[in-house]
């Protein structure tokens, strides 16, 4: 494990090599903003750590999660090095888009392909501020211009066929990608077929995941509603439904409480107006015995099996999903619990951590690591 220290942290055995915090939410010193700065770009102290690292420890993989600005690039040359192979999980645009998601303030936004940079500069496209997004352009610049992440990644798993198109779409070889989907351990979520009287939704209160589209859907439909969730637009939020009964804010839920929720709900809400990848919220609400009703956008209608697991509506469309709402709120209740009862057997079928672990370590094999050999799947086995 190589990570960032954090007051958060789990305990690890590995964290004394792990790098200093870097924290965009903190107010720091002029001095300290530099020294961040030019950690962001490449990151002299993750690769004098690396290197210390790697002289008590040869992984036989590196795999690699969201290290762009905490610990940077810096680290692949260390690793090549050693004929370390190097896979890399995009959970994000970040390789194609320096904003990571696509979007800004005007919408879905893909003015840097063909390796542009320029508009992620005029538009502010990071947290709107000139700042922040000229000091990314620059990052962009450099680890595009020196190769620090095309020369060194061996392979890329994209958890959506979504993200697989768009990523050939901005340049990327398709020998380069690897289509591996999300897991969840079905086995730790209690579902609950009957369903319940209201909708939900959890997840980030921002503009981008389309919940004033929601609430206007919710108003038009005469349906309650609950949002799980905390985010800068909270407030506003808060403001909009008063005098509505209709409508609950409840703040940020984990574990049990968060299941409690969504277990006695009629149907989870994904209303996103932006690329989502593959959201495992939706895998969360299959676990739990909830169809899905989800925006048409991004990797959401690949997870979701119309008429069996949930239906989908145009994102962005508050007309369209109050009219799905009004259909699950008026579907046969019997209706939605075969719904849900489908919903839980497609995710304990196809997003199952055996098929991960099966589906990585094949992946890991392919790059010449040595592994333990890999049934198939379908022979009902659990990997090793």
């Amino acid at each position: 494990m190589f990570s960032m220290h954090h007051p958060q942290n789990a305990p690890s055995p590995w964290e004394q090599y792990f790098v200093s915090e870097i924290e965009f939410g903190r107010t720091y010193r002029w001095r300290d903003r530099l020294v961040m700065a030019a950690k962001i770009v490449y990151s002299l102290e993750a690769r004098r750590k690396m290197a210390s690292l790697l002289r008590r420890f040869k992984p036989d993989v590196a795999h690699v999660h969201c290290i762009y600005h905490h610990i940077s690039p810096s680290v692949f040359s260390l690793l090549k090095e050693r004929n370390i192979p190097i896979v890399l999980t995009a959970h994000d645009f970040k390789l194609l888009c320096p904003a990571y998601k696509m979007h800004n303030q005007r919408g879905i936004c893909e003015r840097c392909r063909s390796s542009k940079i320029l508009p992620l500069v005029v538009n502010r496209c990071v947290k709107d501020s000139l700042a922040l997004s000229s000091l990314i352009a620059v990052e962009t610049f450099v680890h595009r211009t020196c190769g620090l992440y095309s020369r060194h990644l061996d392979k890329i798993v994209v958890p959506s066929r979504f993200y697989l198109r768009k990523f050939q779409e901005w340049g990327w070889r398709a020998s380069d990608l690897e289509y591996v989907p999300n897991f969840i351990q079905a086995a730790d979520y209690i579902p609950q077929f009957e369903p319940g009287g209201y909708f939900v939704y959890f997840g980030r209160l921002i503009r981008e995941k389309g919940v004033r589209t929601l609430l206007k859907a919710a108003r038009m439909a005469n349906c309650k509603l609950v949002l799980v969730g905390v985010g800068p637009d909270a407030a506003s939020l808060h403001a909009a439904i008063e005098g509505n009964p209709n409508v609950h804010i409840v703040d940020h839920r984990t574990g049990d409480a968060l299941s409690t929720l969504v277990r006695g709900s009629r149907a989870v809400v994904l209303p996103s107006e932006l690329y989502e990848n593959a959201p495992k919220s939706i895998l969360e609400a299959y676990a739990l015995g909830k169809p899905v009703i989800g925006a048409d956008i991004g990797g959401i209608p690949e997870l979701i099996r119309v008429f069996q697991t949930g239906a989908l509506f145009e994102s962005g469309n508050a007309d369209d999903l109050a009219a799905r709402l009004l259909e699950y709120t008026h579907m046969h209740d019997a209706a939605v619990a075969n719904q849900g009862r489908c919903a839980r057997q497609f995710v304990v079928e196809s997003f199952s951590e055996e098929r991960y672990a099966h589906e990585m370590l094949r992946l890991y094999g392919s790059l010449g690591v040595a592994v333990k050999p890999v049934l198939d799947a379908e022979d009902g086995d659990r990997p090793n």
